[in-house]
């Protein structure tokens, strides 16, 4: 038995079937429904709730977590932007095309955070224009929450059907 056997033995490339793809799909979307724009959520909550101190740590955090994704955006989004297409072609290209079970499934993590990636950026842009208030960036960042959340619910949902019916289609038990 080679090395690549043994490291694909223990890895089990089969996506679907294996019980850390849908661990790590649940804290992919669990951690990004909890960081907003890079803003734990539960600080929007305290500050809301407690005001003063939390309160000036959101607007802090805030206002450096959109200044920092519209630098990035403004410098290089267009060679992200790029460099993303390429990746998610090459993926769903090698994943639904030649079957290959482990590309459909990075596919199926990745393609969803795009548009949470376009959230995030039009909600930046949004706190960027508005007065920075609490009221403004609870509200800006609660909608993004939400929407992220419904994206992510359909992005389980469509993982897994795909996952089952790939399960079902391919035979796991053999």
């Amino acid at each position: 038995m080679d090395i690549y056997s043994s490291i694909f033995e223990l890895i089990d490339m089969r996506s679907f079937s294996n019980l850390w793809f849908w661990i790590g799909l649940a804290v992919l979307w669990s951690s990004t429904s909890h960081w907003v724009m890079g803003v734990p959520y539960d600080l929007v909550v305290r500050a809301r709730r407690v005001g003063g101190q939390s309160e000036q740590d959101l607007l802090d955090i805030a206002r450096i977590n959109s200044n920092r994704v519209l630098y990035v955006v403004d410098t290089s989004g267009l060679v992200m932007l790029a460099i993303a297409c390429f990746i998610l072609s090459g993926l769903a290209i090698m994943g639904f095309f030649y079957g290959l079970e482990f590309a459909q499934a990075l596919f199926l993590l990745l393609m969803p955070m795009c548009f949470v990636t376009l959230l995030s950026i039009s909600a930046a842009r949004k706190l960027r224009q508005q007065d920075a208030t609490l009221e403004n960036v609870s509200k800006a960042l609660t909608r993004c929450r939400t929407y992220t959340q419904i994206i992510g619910m359909f992005s389980i949902l469509i993982t897994a059907f795909w996952g089952m019916h790939q399960n079902m289609s391919i035979g796991v038990l053999g």
